[in-house]
């Protein structure tokens, strides 16, 4: 397994490992899918990870690293898109990316990294857990697209 920052090239097989969070979801256009991801790059240390094995992408996870004004100006990181095909779960790659996702931020200077789960599976819970994360604060949120099915 290799984990890295994804290239362009990668976009049409991310599009996919998509899938494997919502099937459901819109299909995204690769173009539309670049200029997002160029848009995203534009936050220093923000990125996407992935975790390949024999150049298939098996795992990733956004960073993205927010500016802020308190804490001293230290930037915080928000963990998004969490997933790992289905045919590959429970072999440590989710883990992998999760970690880079969070060295990356640390090297980024944030002073914390967080990430929501819509997720109500105990695995799921503590898969989050054994990756050095701890649910501690309540999270709100305001939905425009509906939420992923369970």
């Amino acid at each position: 397994m290799i984990v890295r920052i994804i290239q362009q090239q990668d976009v049409p097989q991310l599009l996919q490992l998509y899938r494997h969070l919502d099937p459901d979801d819109r299909d995204l256009p690769v173009d539309a899918a670049v200029e997002r991801w160029e848009q995203l790059k534009r936050y220093p240390g923000s990125n996407i990870f992935v975790a390949c094995v024999d150049d298939i992408l098996v795992a990733t996870c956004t960073l993205v690293v927010i500016p802020n004004l308190t804490r001293g100006g230290a930037s915080y990181g928000l963990i998004e898109n969490v997933v790992t095909d289905a045919a590959c779960r429970r072999r440590g790659y989710g883990k992998a990316v999760l970690n880079a996702a969070v060295e990356a931020a640390w090297r980024a200077g944030c002073y914390k990294v967080m990430l929501l789960t819509g997720a109500k599976q105990p695995d799921t819970l503590r898969f989050y857990h054994d990756a050095g994360f701890e649910q501690s604060k309540t999270g709100f949120q305001i939905r425009r697209i509906p939420p992923r099915a369970s």
